[in-house]
């Protein structure tokens, strides 16, 4: 098969002055370039933090499951696996598709649901024994630092603290956090050296839950 092209236009992509102009496309009210700068850098440094606590986050399970090979019941399993089923309806609606008559087995989740429910058993384990437990003031940063990246960080700080459920989800991820640094202490570790691009490239690869605060459909928007 021959196709005839006709090229018309030829550009290439051009990267704009940054300016008071461009300052205040990106939000900047006062168009201020050097306040600009300074909310991109602490957002990449937040973002880069997050990605480093993810990567070891997951290593530290993978070693906590490897280590402490046990059996979980079947009952906790399906449970478990009924929850992440039911979860991804919830997050298909989000995105506005109807779930209705879409087969979501949670027999696909059984995998998934093992892990998660000796992991949790395991750090329940690890919780109690070593006093891993979440602090009003670590739960109150952890929260803090999420909000930072918004426009208004008081009206989703705000949010957080208008109900227990939500609450409880920045408490477990505390806890996890608190369960890393115990490993970490308490481990033999070696440093390696990443790329800013391999870093930021790889955030496909790590799971959805580990830095999101709430999972739940009544999340309100917030302006970043």
């Amino acid at each position: 098969v021959q196709f005839d092209v006709v090229v018309k236009k030829v550009e290439e992509p051009k990267l704009p002055e940054v300016d008071a102009e461009f300052a205040k496309s990106l939000g900047i009210a006062d168009s201020d370039v050097t306040k600009m700068r300074e909310e991109v850098k602490g957002n990449l440094e937040r973002e880069v933090k997050r990605r480093i606590q993810a990567k070891s986050k997951e290593r530290v399970m993978n070693v906590l499951i490897e280590t402490n090979p046990i059996e979980v019941p079947k009952a906790l399993v399906d449970q478990e696996s009924q929850q992440l089923s039911e979860n991804a309806k919830k997050d298909f609606e989000a995105r506005g598709m109807q779930t209705k008559d879409l087969p979501i087995d949670a027999g696909w989740f059984t995998e998934q649901a093992a892990r998660r429910v000796k992991l949790g058993l395991i750090m329940s384990e690890l919780v109690k024994r070593k006093e891993l437990h979440a602090t009003p003031e670590q739960i109150r940063a952890t929260i803090e630092d999420f909000a930072a990246s918004y426009e208004d960080p008081s009206e989703v700080v705000s949010w957080y603290y208008s109900q227990p459920q939500r609450l409880a989800q920045a408490e477990a991820l505390v806890i996890e956090d608190n369960v890393v640094e115990w490993v970490v202490s308490n481990a033999k570790t070696t440093d390696k050296a990443t790329s800013f691009d391999d870093l930021m490239g790889n955030a496909a690869q790590f799971p959805r839950r580990e830095r999101r605060l709430n999972e739940s459909n009544d999340t309100p928007v917030f302006s970043k």
